[in-house]
């Protein structure tokens, strides 16, 4: 048997560092398959945060698309998504800078398709016959709220972009028919959010390009439509929550039929454009990927009797599937496997990595895996999460400790945690600290009526999910139930410090670009989620009594354990303020607190140095709280009233 040293927990010395997970921050996304080439995104935090388009080609060469200098990255919605569109060994993507579209040449630069101003593209799709683009676009240049539509832009002439859908608050996901004669989109308005209540729609398009009468064909109040798709036979397929799951359904004439129904989700929050679980490897073989019980799945589904067969695959968290010629793409990731972007071989099954997110080698004896719990909650209800113990091959804790625990809060929050590999969760626990990882009521993955668990219950249901869980922990014994701390960022960050201030289970927390003044965020954030919290709280100004309530900034009397803020500058999303007015609070009332800003930082975190920075700096505070001397040298917060 290994021999252990016995050291308290939190002191372990572990292989995985700050600059690990900054390292593994590399966010792979968005795989797509054009021709011979296979072409992903990358953000890399070592280059600013900038997002790079990166093709592969047959040879097995891999290159940046896009040039130097270019960040490919849209800010419709502000958290964007579908910034880029391959044309053949060109691509058309959306730079960051300035928003406009450009197009990749020859001789590696890229010229402009649209003119100046303040407009942005996203989710692009080629009309080929009519020799145009087809795009969401988002025009901030006019007074009041951003105009949103479906245009149509044309790379090969001067003609300025042409508005064909306009006239709700927001569009997504325009697809055209594979002979290019009818064109579908998503659509919904204010206070909905598309998990809400986003509609299908398809028109005709003349030869001329423009769109005629348009019939909806699902979606709206009660029911949520993602992901539409065409097959290669014409016929329209579409994701929707109308029996409780997000199932594959299609268009028979005027009425939608099942594909494939089951306790599942084969799809997930439209928070980016262009999420994809499912495409055809010809006209009578659908490829998915879906997921049930915070796990996904890769099967394949005959269209003619709806027959699932599993794929065996070694990737318990998938997204971003593409198919085309007999092969598929799409990122994925395990407990033990870093995220990747994976090239598989649908009839032989082989399975190639193309990139991973980080290059670090672990042992996994040093890797905590994931342990799914779930735990009792208010109202006589189940709550979910993953329980990662602390491990390490090296290290064993005291026989009469238990192990500090941080409880993790995801954003959204109609968001999830995954099982595959995330080193910032590892960072701890191969440090001997326990984490738990909360798929709180409100979380998508189990279901739309989990989902609204949350609706006008933002700061309640999610706050009582995450004491209870840790509670669960505690009182079975697993962790130390006198050192609980809480961590989240955006909306996690809000629940974080709800959870200080309504609640006194955790000994301190850390909110990273968190939400304390529910009440301004109202007030000052962008288009998109404008009218989010009319659903997650009440109308606004009508209920101005709950925002006022829920707020943690409006109870800073109810919260007296330690606080660190982390907080990029430039958020528009959780603007600056709502950090410092927190701060500032805690500091003239005498508890513990830490505020540490970056210039040039968004809505999360994308510089490596900034990230690193995050990740020891937390570790940093909560030892100072809880009183472990961590193994690595990390530099020191300024921790203001915190005793001596």
């Amino acid at each position: 048997m290994p021999s252990h040293q016995t050291a308290p927990y939190g002191s372990w010395r572990s292989p995985i560092q700050a600059r690990d997970v900054a390292a593994a921050s590399v966010r792979l996304s968005e795989p797509r398959l054009e021709g011979p080439y296979v072409y992903w995104t990358e953000t890399r935090p070592a280059e600013g945060g900038r997002q790079a388009v990166v093709r592969r080609g047959s040879d097995g060469t891999t290159a940046d698309a896009t040039p130097a200098g270019f960040s490919a990255r849209t800010r419709v919605h502000e958290y964007g998504g579908a910034g880029y569109l391959p044309c053949g060994a060109a691509v058309v993507f959306a730079n960051f800078a300035d928003q406009r579209l450009y197009r990749t040449n020859a001789v590696g630069g890229a010229i402009a398709l649209t003119p100046e101003g303040d407009i942005r593209y996203a989710d692009m799709v080629c009309d080929r016959p009519r020799r145009r683009l087809i795009a969401v676009q988002e025009n901030h240049s006019g007074n009041g709220e951003p105009v949103n539509c479906i245009a149509a832009v044309h790379p090969h002439d001067d003609r300025p972009p042409v508005r064909l859908v306009a006239g709700n608050d927001f569009y997504a996901s325009p697809r055209l028919s594979p002979d290019g004669s009818r064109l579908a989109w998503l659509t919904w308005n204010h206070p909905d959010m598309p998990w809400d209540a986003a509609e299908l729609w398809v028109a005709p398009v003349s030869e001329d390009g423009a769109p005629g009468e348009a019939i909806h064909v699902a979606g709206g109040k009660g029911e949520s439509v993602a992901q539409p798709r065409w097959s290669p036979d014409g016929t329209l397929h579409f994701v929707s929550d109308r029996t409780d799951w997000w199932n594959l359904y299609r268009l028979r004439g005027t009425r939608a039929e099942p594909v494939c129904e089951m306790a599942a989700e084969f799809a997930g929050p439209q928070w980016v454009f262009g999420q994809s679980n499912y495409d055809f490897d010809g006209p009578g073989r659908i490829v998915a990927a879906y997921s049930q019980d915070g796990l996904s799945h890769l099967a394949t589904i005959d269209t003619d009797t709806g027959r699932l067969s599993a794929i065996d695959v070694p990737y318990s968290a998938i997204g971003g599937l593409r198919v085309a010629d007999g092969r598929a793409v799409f990122v994925g990731g395990a407990p033990s496997r870093p995220t990747a972007v994976v090239l598989m071989d649908l009839a032989g099954g082989g399975v190639e990595q193309l990139r991973r997110a980080g290059d670090l080698e672990v042992d996994p004896a040093y890797l905590s895996p994931p342990e799914a719990v779930a735990f009792p909650t208010e109202g006589s209800l189940t709550a979910h999460g993953l329980f990662y113990a602390p491990r390490n091959k090296d290290f064993a804790g005291p026989a009469d400790e238990r192990p500090p625990l941080v409880v993790m809060v995801h954003g959204g929050p109609t968001s999830a945690t995954a099982s595959a590999l995330r080193l910032d969760i590892q960072y701890y626990t191969s440090r001997g600290i326990a984490v738990l990882d909360v798929n709180y009521g409100g979380s998508t993955g189990y279901g739309r009526s989990y989902r609204e668990r949350l609706r006008g219950a933002w700061g309640v249901v999610d706050v009582d999910d995450c004491c209870n869980g840790a509670r669960y922990l505690a009182d079975g014994g697993r962790v130390d139930g006198r050192r609980m701390a809480i961590t989240g960022g955006s909306a996690g960050g809000y629940t974080t410090l709800a959870c200080l201030a309504f609640r006194d289970t955790f000994a301190a927390g850390a909110s990273r670009y968190g939400v304390s003044d529910c009440e301004l965020l109202a007030r000052e954030t962008h288009k998109f989620e404008s009218r989010y919290l009319d659903g997650l709280i009440g109308p606004y100004p009508e209920r101005r009594d709950l925002y006022a309530e829920r707020s943690p900034i409006r109870h800073v009397a109810g919260l007296s354990c330690p606080v660190v803020f982390f907080q990029g500058l430039e958020d528009r999303i959780v603007p600056p303020n709502q950090a410092r007015l927190m701060a500032d609070a805690l500091r003239a009332k005498g508890v513990p607190v830490a505020l540490v800003e970056y210039e040039g930082e968004q809505h999360g975190f994308r510089r490596a140095e900034n990230i690193v920075r995050t990740v020891e700096g937390e570790l940093y505070f909560f030892s100072r709280v809880f009183g472990f001397e961590p193994a690595d040298a990390v530099e020191p917060l300024e921790i203001q009233n915190l005793p001596q």
